[in-house]
């Protein structure tokens, strides 16, 4: 893999081309917004998602879904989970037989309640497909700050070609053969993300915060296991790892808007004037809706889910969790 497109400009489909570029690689980004593309490659720089972070003249972007895939041997695929059927409906013509692809978002559908994998099975079948996740903010990651993450996939000649064409000093992958770990790990925590920016925006302190990192670990914990995955994934940097950067990393939109609502602001006035996708916002009702569908007890996330989506308010949503019957851990 020598030369990769990178589906959505983004903060992260952004960064993730500086990555491939800093590898020797060449990287070629499609952009929904035109102007985004022609700032990229007049300015070398993303004025909407990375101001002030200056790019490589030789990554290059197009508005164009031919132009993009011109000479591409491997695609990411980096838009938000909820426009993934969308963005990869549009290009599924485009992408030829056996095209690997590497899916960078993070998250559930709702109302189908499939993982970015399974959506690309049913909308671009026969193409080999690797799943990328962990602690990594995109700011960082672009000005090459030491990152390790995840990618994984079920067969190893897909997962391996991806690492290589990343890999470099300061941004290190990590194989797994447990996609389905990988995902469940990356749309979880960013629910419990706004979940602990709530306890913080409400000011409960250090041991509240570490008391649902933990929990939310084990609700994570429990619905990968039911959907197949592998308990030890999410010990890794796409469980742990991730859960706890998101958690309380002033760079977290989703720590952030917790914050925001925690401190009596609405969900519309936590989420107007945002570019970027809180993309916890949207998973708290899949990732309910799928524990559910799994028999899963998850309190945490359906106290968020309530929160977000039902009206409950937020003091009776504590209450509620404090005092539920204690058990053995």
């Amino acid at each position: 893999m020598t030369q990769l497109t990178i589906i959505g400009a983004g903060a992260w489909g952004t960064a993730l081309a500086t990555v491939v570029q800093r590898a020797g690689n060449r990287a070629t980004l499609w952009a929904r917004d035109p102007a985004i593309a022609d700032a990229i490659n007049t300015r070398h720089e993303n004025p909407v998602y990375l101001p002030g972070i200056s790019l490589d003249p030789t990554i290059r972007a197009t508005a164009e879904v031919a132009a993009a895939l011109s000479g591409a041997e491997a695609v990411l695929v980096v838009v938000p989970a909820q426009f993934l059927r969308e963005v990869l409906t549009g290009f599924a013509p485009h992408l030829s037989q056996g095209l690997p692809l590497l899916l960078c978002a993070k998250g559930i559908e709702t109302g189908s309640l499939k993982t970015m994998s399974e959506l690309a099975a049913e909308i671009a079948p026969r193409r080999p497909v690797a799943v990328l996740s962990g602690p990594s903010f995109a700011a960082e990651v672009a000005r090459d700050l030491p990152t390790a993450v995840t990618i994984a996939s079920r067969d190893t000649t897909v997962a391996e070609p991806f690492a290589a064409a990343l890999g470099g000093p300061r941004f290190r992958p990590y194989l797994s053969a447990d996609p389905v770990g990988v995902e469940i790990g990356g749309a979880v925590k960013n629910v419990l993300a706004i979940a602990c920016g709530i306890v913080d925006g409400l000011g409960l302190g250090d041991n509240a915060r570490a008391a649902l990192i933990t929990r939310g670990l084990a609700e994570m914990t429990r619905l990968g296991v039911a959907k197949g995955a592998r308990a030890e994934t999410f010990a890794g940097l796409s469980g742990l790892g991730d859960l706890v950067l998101t958690c309380g990393g002033a760079q977290s939109r989703n720590h952030a808007l917790g914050v925001s609502l925690g401190r009596g602001e609405s969900l519309a006035a936590a989420l107007a004037g945002r570019r970027s996708v809180v993309e916890g916002v949207a998973s708290a009702a899949a990732v309910a809706a799928l524990a559910a569908k799994h028999s899963v007890e998850m309190p945490i996330v359906d106290a968020a889910d309530a929160v977000l989506h039902r009206g409950m308010a937020i003091a009776p949503m504590i209450e509620g969790l404090l005092a539920r019957p204690r058990r053995a851990e």
